[in-house]
């Protein structure tokens, strides 16, 4: 594998997808592999892992709704986040750049809920599944009113941000963030990208809601998982991170990840030093993952 080669020019364009303009970036060549982000990521997260892929893949990233560069959704009208949903988005954008065919669905954290919804929804889609340090709930429950909860994120959002909170702090608290989340202790994305994308209320909106839908989103995709299998040929990796330290919270991690291998029938991986941000502090054993599965 290469140590890390310059990338291919990157072709970025904004897709407006149910309405809301959405930042794509393509490069490379090959077959096809999308790379998506848990709560709050944006398109840089993965900057470091791109180089080793586009030698010999197609990579496609986007942000979600108020991450990155794409605009929010509308502040009414809209429905909560859902796995299904999420799915049908990332179609949408592979649509939206020509890519029909099966394609490497890689998802990171709470993405992985969106990549393997799109695996069982659309099988035809998926030439391979990726699952980053992904989230487990097993047995997951949904909560209540799920629209009255995803009005008050949206009005927690809407007051935070008439006070200027997003503007003050959001930086910092990605920073802090990404900080916790890797063994390195630093947040390795462009300092002038990260208080771009992050003093904004649509950045805060975009997580305040999905956070509070991810146990609905967890027990969605149980209900998939029930209903719509995998297709049998379909390989599937999932790569754990593992920090290193021999705590219980670790292994109590790294123990769910290993069910998870097992209950997709997946090969099982998993990568140390390494925080629950893979993508910078082992670039290279999540390109390795990418590359071997799909």
């Amino acid at each position: 594998m290469p140590t890390g080669p310059t990338s291919p020019a990157v072709r970025a364009c904004f897709l407006r997808i149910d309405g809301v303009p959405l930042h794509v970036r393509t490069e490379g060549s090959g077959p096809v592999c999308l790379l998506t982000g848990g709560l709050g990521s944006s398109w840089f997260d993965w900057d470091l892992v791109v180089p080793f892929l586009t030698p010999y893949r197609t990579v496609v990233r986007f942000d979600r709704p108020g991450y990155g560069l794409s605009a929010a959704e509308p502040a009414t009208g809209r429905p909560a986040p859902t796995a299904a949903g999420e799915a049908e988005r990332i179609r949408a954008v592979l649509d939206g750049l020509g890519l029909g065919g099966p394609c490497t669905l890689v998802g990171h954290s709470l993405a992985g809920f969106h990549v393997e919804a799109l695996a069982r929804l659309h099988p035809e889609r998926a030439a391979g599944l990726v699952l980053v340090d992904a989230s487990v709930e097993p047995q997951a429950r949904p909560h209540p009113a799920p629209a009255a909860r995803d009005l008050a994120a949206r009005a927690l959002a809407g007051a935070a941000t008439a006070l200027a909170v997003p503007y003050l702090l959001g930086p910092t608290a990605r920073r802090m963030t990404a900080r916790l989340s890797t063994v390195r202790r630093e947040d390795l994305a462009p300092a002038p990208l990260v208080r771009h994308c992050y003093r904004t209320g649509r950045a805060l909106r975009a997580m305040l809601r999905e956070n509070w839908r991810y146990l609905d989103m967890a027990a969605e995709l149980e209900e998939l998982r029930r209903t719509r299998p995998l297709r049998e040929d379909l390989p599937v990796t999932v790569l754990a991170a593992d920090d290193g330290c021999r705590t219980g919270r670790t292994e109590s991690w790294l123990a769910r990840q290993r069910e998870l291998a097992t209950l997709l029938g997946a090969d099982y991986r998993t990568t140390a030093p390494a925080g629950h941000l893979v993508m910078f502090d082992r670039p290279d054993a999540v390109a390795s993952a990418v590359l071997d599965t799909g």
